[in-house]
């Protein structure tokens, strides 16, 4: 039994409950937690504005310094801001649905799944680059099939055109993958089923403008050495190879990221991506995926450091692939899909939300390994490091380079600079090359008086610098439900020789 137009009312109630409960779960989550440590990383890029950084050229930089009011943004502000993006994401790709030719029923439909699917439900809450390139892959995905299906020449189709291009700038100037997206809409407009249109300007013109917002970033790269491509491919790849622990990865994160039946639907849409790429828009929406994945998926099974949701953006188009498919899913397997991911993205939440839920977890439970304890625990150890740097006051000021604050690893340094938010230079002891070696590079901090050292349990071989002696020290203990989840040591090091 498939999905008939007398579904679309029930299909778009659906839709509008779920991302009413999933709004507010994220609004009781932005008032509870803190910043995930690579989030706390793209909040600190707010203080130190760069076309790109390392990890990620700097669109999400100027996102986190647009809500803090040019500045690092509280955890609150980020999280009430992603909330609003994230419960808007789903409805856009109803449209894209729509507009790619399914009824609403079944856009309403997909869209339920795309939003209860737990690397959008959960992982978009986060302020991250992937937020940033899920909005714009997406509403590029809708401009650019609302373009094919006008008039070759005609107004609206030029202004899609353009919308789609500049976004796919966009794209790019929010993660690397975005690249595979502008290459996917210029191999889209050179195919047969688009080939009127690709005798217009437009759908050129459209690219053009896009690529013009990657030329700063392009540029900043070129001058450096391109440190962000190095970082990405060289300093990161020691143990890189293609192996089977890498393939398992892959393949098994999928399983938790979109959860496994709505993995199964996945693969089935790809199928009928490549049955529907006879017309512009079916062409459109397997380049989408097909080149993102030719790129993307050698690079996880080389890459001993890759994460599953690296490959998120190419099954972005899968989602009305499926819905405009002539044998959709029958709605046995979009229901069960919506109950297994909804129930996978209440567990996570509930984890986090609920801390008396700890008590479930046995003896094996290792609080370092939890990233959850990641969320909470950090303006006490904030609190404490101020404080230690105000005893010093009298002798010392960070403004001369006499105070700094280090810590040996960038995700400590990460939520050390966005909790201070510039009130104390950070300075990082990262085992490699991090952002913070041009932020207060280590030749630097290494000539202050006095540090104030942090690290917590997470890294318990870590060895203060040594030319430098203890004067004080510190714990700060952070505990849920009567366990320590997190222990921060703070000390105090003044330069040896200094008197």
């Amino acid at each position: 039994m498939t999905l008939a137009p007398r579904s679309d009312r029930v299909a778009v109630t659906a839709l509008v409950a779920v991302s009413a409960v999933l709004c507010g779960v994220r609004l009781w989550a932005a008032r509870e937690v803190g910043f995930g440590d690579s989030e706390a990383l793209y909040a600190a890029y707010a203080l130190h504005p760069q076309p790109a950084y390392l990890d990620h050229p700097g669109l999400v930089g100027v996102l986190a310094r647009a809500i803090g009011g040019g500045s690092a943004p509280t955890p609150a502000q980020a999280h009430a801001v992603t909330t609003v993006l994230a419960t808007v994401l789903p409805w856009l790709m109803a449209l894209v649905c729509r507009v790619s030719g399914a009824s609403w029923g079944r856009a309403a439909a997909a869209a339920l799944v795309f939003a209860l699917a737990p690397e959008i439900a959960v992982g978009l809450f986060a302020m991250t680059p992937d937020l940033c390139l899920a909005l714009a892959w997406t509403l590029g995905l809708l401009l650019a099939a609302a373009a094919l299906r006008e008039p070759p020449g005609s107004t609206r189709a030029a202004c899609a055109f353009a919308g789609a291009g500049v976004l796919a700038g966009v794209a790019v100037a929010s993660k690397v993958t975005g690249v595979t997206w502008m290459a996917a809409l210029a191999v889209t407009y050179a195919s047969a089923p688009a080939r009127k249109h690709a005798k217009t300007i437009a759908p050129w013109a459209g690219l053009a403008a896009g690529a013009v917002l990657v030329v700063p970033i392009a540029a900043f790269e070129d001058r450096l050495g391109w440190p962000l491509l190095r970082h990405r491919l060289v300093d990161t790849q020691a143990a890189a190879g293609l192996s089977w622990r890498n393939a398992g990865a892959l393949l098994g994160g999928q399983l938790v990221y979109l959860s496994p039946v709505t993995a199964l639907l996945a693969a089935r849409a790809l199928r009928d991506a490549w049955r529907a790429r006879g017309d512009a828009v079916g062409r459109l929406l397997l380049a989408s995926s097909v080149i993102p994945l030719a790129a993307l998926v050698p690079l996880c099974l080389w890459s001993r450091v890759a994460e599953p949701h690296w490959i998120a953006p190419a099954l972005l188009s899968l989602v009305p692939a499926a819905a405009r498919a002539p044998d959709p899913p029958s709605r046995r397997w979009v229901t069960t899909a919506a109950a297994v991911a909804g129930a996978m993205v209440a567990a996570v939440y509930a984890w986090v939300l609920v801390p008396p839920l700890q008590r479930l977890a046995g003896r094996a439970y290792d609080p370092r390994l939890d990233i959850a304890n990641e969320l909470r625990g950090w303006p006490t150890a904030v609190a404490a490091v101020k404080k230690e740097a105000a005893s010093l006051a009298q002798v010392a000021s960070p403004a001369r380079g006499e105070i700094a604050v280090v810590a040996p690893h960038w995700v400590l340094c990460a939520q050390l600079d966005a909790a201070l938010r510039g009130a104390l230079p950070v300075g990082c002891d990262t085992p490699i090359r991090d952002d913070f070696d041009d932020w207060l590079p280590r030749a630097r901090w290494r000539h202050a008086d006095f540090l104030v050292w942090v690290t917590d349990n997470r890294f318990p071989d870590a060895r203060t610098p040594p030319d430098y002696v203890v004067v004080t020290t510190r714990d700060v203990t952070i505990f849920r439900e009567g366990r320590a989840a997190r222990v921060f040591h703070i000390a105090l090091l003044a330069r040896r020789g200094l008197g």
